[in-house]
């Protein structure tokens, strides 16, 4: 039944073969996962997967537990993860599996709270971490070329994953083994830009699967955006929507697999916060099952955050958010993670119809379709989409389906083909507003501070020295964001050079440059790529300095060769241009370099640093160095560090990298709105907030981070702020709202706290949104009464949306038919 793969376990685990839902009780009790174009048959049973993507390092060890735990209450089958090539052998031969890098330790938890593991070991994993993932140091293997058919590369490559595959046999990770790992991917997207490569990136998929297929893991390999992938591999699809993907003909038994639903999108520095909302994101997970979804994975479950440096691109911020499920602090982003709890409800609700049924299509009116499958005892299950982008549609089923309202860019799910009961533009569960509040006993800081020393720098001294401009990452290994290039020049006449003008051409993101150790001059890429610095400088007769620092904020990504995209000064050119355009290059001149600040190789803490009054505390000033205790906040509440006020730079709790920030960097004012349609095909820039204000203000501060005893706060501002303003708040959900439809059952929660009071509530036909909620013609008088008695004072509540619940006669004009439009609905809106 389609590709099977099954490993042989020691005579007394063969007794009895348990289900994966049972895998806690028995991790050496061996699971056979095989496939067909219908379904994942895991021991025998035929499944749907449910997956959420959900990467170790971007969370902590304590912070595991909740988000799995939560990723299981939302109905998820599966978590995906990839592994990161450069945090676990940032030096060659050198691992690191400690701490947030013991992927072993989370997918024994992912194991022990029920769910199914899918590992994708790359090693490239774009995932817009720093340099794809790739370690640095490969760029200093002799001829290597990486991505491609070349001997050194496939070398390094096979090395790292037969080493992760180790790990996984040692552990029994894999479901062969009885854990609970059931997919493997070997490369990635490697299909949208294999182009670039010619035939050698063609004979390298080839090998890719040959080699993956060599680990002999008892499970199947996938292989992601690769339309010529061998058929020993399963392809799959990325996207926004992949209900139109079919799998290449080079196996007929494929399953049709949905690698990465996108569920947002990730930030760049400078820009507007991207929203996908929660109807579009059902709408494609829906869509995708409709025809013939077998596996869909969100692309982030759970995002967390970019710590220390790692953040890619160039300009990828901090914040990995990716306006996922579970928000960047483990807490519900609703009314996402409850309206996708739901549709999951609604979906294996009719697994064991849709696994092994057969399917056929119906169009039942413009730009409408039932899908009904049928399975071989009359057993159906039924979706109605209509993929319209604007208008809404009402339909009659034949054979006496039914009469149904299908709003626009929307799918119904249908119990036996007759009752709806789960729609993607009816959103029933609640919308959560967060609140950030000051944690007093960190209001007012008090700081001490160190100006970074770069008299060495700022005199030509270095740590070597070449006759050119060298490549900044080659040099560095990504030791550090800042390089420094010193030169000298000799002039004998200064006629033609006291109005001088310094001119850098570079492919750093930005550029400090100083002559003769005064500050000249900084630039900034708009977009992170190459600029040209020109600034006017004062040169005098005999020996000049020339000091420039180049910095760069995270490195490539993605695309063909991206590891060969430059960065830094390298090859400039460098000029210096005099009076009536005479010029001097210096690209040749004998370079001096440096790798890094020295408040790094002092690690953070070390050196001589000043205190005083707030009077006395260097504001607005580049280069410095600032450091302050503080009190743990109280509570269990997310903690994040507000630092509005602040330039740009990197900050460190008890000397865990909290990552860059960037408060300076401020989106554009303009094209946001208030509101966000739904309908149509989304895009990045489709629904995006936060206009005029810094793209990132709040950075994460998991509180495993915290010292019972003392805790220090570290930052380096690079260009300039004031650290007065500087807090730590707590993140909580501050109001829950809902405007559920007739026939829900609505949840609400303050996760964590309790509901203090019922703000607005009304079973009718409520007006406006939350916020701003009004009565609408219609109203039950004991609206208020029965909300407050259900959920005043309590942690969490369930109300029965319904007539009888509140009393209510039927509303004029409305037919009470949960399949047509004319429903009622209620509003709630309840402070925590």
């Amino acid at each position: 039944m389609g590709s099977s793969f099954h490993s042989t376990c020691s005579s007394w685990t063969k007794v009895v073969l348990f289900s994966l839902s049972l895998l806690g009780l028995c991790s050496a009790t061996a699971i056979e996962v095989s496939y067909d174009q219908t379904a994942f048959i895991i021991n025998g049973e035929r499944r749907v997967i449910l997956s959420g993507a959900v990467h170790f390092p971007r969370s902590t060890e304590k912070m595991w537990p909740q988000i799995l735990q939560k990723a299981k209450d939302s109905g998820l089958d599966a978590i995906e993860t990839y592994v990161f090539w450069d945090r676990h052998e940032p030096v060659k031969g050198k691992y690191d599996f400690k701490k947030n890098l013991n992927f072993v330790k989370f997918f024994k938890l992912v194991q022990e709270h029920g769910l199914y593991g899918i590992i994708r070991i790359g090693p490239y994993v774009c995932a817009e971490w720093n340099f794809g993932g790739l370690p640095l140091w490969l760029h200093k293997i002799p001829g290597i070329q990486v991505r491609t058919d070349n001997e050194p590369w496939k070398k390094e490559m096979q090395t790292f994953v037969t080493k992760i595959v180790t790990m996984c046999k040692e552990a029994n990770l894999f479901a062969s083994q009885g854990g609970p790992i059931i997919l493997a991917q070997i490369e990635n997207e490697y299909g949208n830009i294999m182009s670039g490569y010619g035939d050698a990136g063609k004979q390298y998929v080839k090998w890719c699967a040959e080699m993956a297929l060599a680990q002999n893991i008892g499970v199947p390999w996938i292989m992601c955006q690769q339309n010529d992938a061998p058929s020993t591999v399963i392809q799959t699809c990325n996207g926004f929507y992949c209900d139109s993907f079919q799998p290449n003909g080079n196996n007929p038994k494929n399953p049709k697999v949905f690698t990465e639903n996108w569920v947002g999108w990730f930030q760049k520095w400078g820009e507007k916060l991207p929203h996908r909302t929660a109807e579009d994101v059902a709408y494609s997970v829906a869509r995708f099952f409709q025809n013939g979804g077998v596996l869909n994975n969100y692309y982030m479950f759970h995002g967390g955050t970019n710590f220390e440096r790692t953040a890619g691109g160039p300009y990828i911020t901090t914040s990995y958010d990716y306006d996922a499920p579970l928000n960047e602090y483990g807490t519900l982003n609703q009314p996402k993670y409850g309206h996708l709890k739901q549709l999951h409800a609604a979906i294996k609700s009719g697994e064991k119809i849709i696994t092994s049924a057969t399917r056929t299509e119906t169009s039942v009116g413009n730009s409408v379709n039932l899908t009904t499958y049928t399975s071989s005892n009359g057993g159906k299950f039924c979706y109605l989409s209509n993929t319209d982008g604007s208008q809404d549609a009402t339909v009659d089923l034949p054979n006496g389906g039914g009469k149904f309202f299908v709003p626009a860019w929307s799918v119904s799910i249908l119990e036996n083909c007759s009752k709806e009961i789960y729609n993607t533009a009816k959103v029933n569960t609640q919308t959560s507003l967060m609140v950030k509040k000051v944690d007093a006993s960190s209001a007012h800081l008090t700081w001490e501070w160190m100006a970074e020393n770069i008299e060495d720098t700022l005199s030509g001294k270095g740590t070597s020295t070449e006759n050119l401009l060298l490549e900044q990452k080659d040099f560095t290994l990504d030791a550090s964001d800042y390089l420094w290039y010193m030169t000298t020049v000799n002039i004998n006449d200064t006629s033609s050079w006291q109005n001088a003008t310094l001119q850098v051409v570079t492919m750093g993101h930005a550029l400090y440059a100083y002559v003769n150790k005064n500050l000249v001059g900084s630039q900034f890429s708009q977009t992170g790529g190459n600029f040209t610095f020109e600034k006017p400088v004062s040169l005098t007769e005999g020996t000049n300095i020339i000091t420039l620092l180049s910095v760069t904020v995270g490195l490539p990504n993605y695309g063909a060769k991206y590891d060969l995209i430059d960065t830094g000064i390298v090859d400039g050119p460098v000029k210096l241009i005099g009076k009536n355009s005479v010029s001097m290059d210096l690209t040749n001149n004998s370079w001096s370099y440096k790798t890094g600040l020295n408040g790094e190789a002092q690690r953070l803490r070390k050196g001589v640093w000043k205190s005083g009054s707030s009077n006395n505390l260097p504001v607005g000033k580049g280069m410095t160095w600032y450091k302050a205790k503080f009190n743990v906040p109280s509570g269990t509440d997310p903690v994040v560090l507000d630092l509005q006020g602040m330039g740009k730079g990197e900050a460190w709790v008890n000397g865990h990298g909290i990552g860059r920030y960037w408060p300076l960097n401020v989106a554009g004012s303009d094209g946001c709105s208030q509101t966000c349609d739904y309908r149509g095909a989304y895009q990045s820039s489709k629904c995006t907030y936060n206009c005029g204000n810094p793209t990132q203000r709040w950075y994460h501060v998991p509180r495993q981070y915290f010292s019972n005893k003392e805790n220090i706060l570290v930052l380096f501002e690079e260009v300039g702020g004031n650290p007065q303003n500087i807090s730590f708040q707590t993140v909580s959900v501050g109001t829950v709202c809902a405007n559920a439809y007739e026939g829900a059952n609505l949840e609400l929660s303050c996760e964590g706290g309790k509901m203090s009071k019922v703000e607005f509530a009304s079973f009718g036909n409520p007006q406006g949104q939350c916020g701003s909620f009004q009565k609408g013609s219609s109203d039950a008088s004991t609206s208020m009464s029965v909300v407050e008695k259900a959920c005043a004072g309590k942690p969490a509540c369930t109300l029965a949306v319904t007539k009888e619940t509140f009393g209510a006669q039927q509303i004029s004009g409305a037919s009470g038919n949960s399949n047509t439009t004319n429903i009622n609905r209620l509003a709630v809106q309840i402070a925590c």
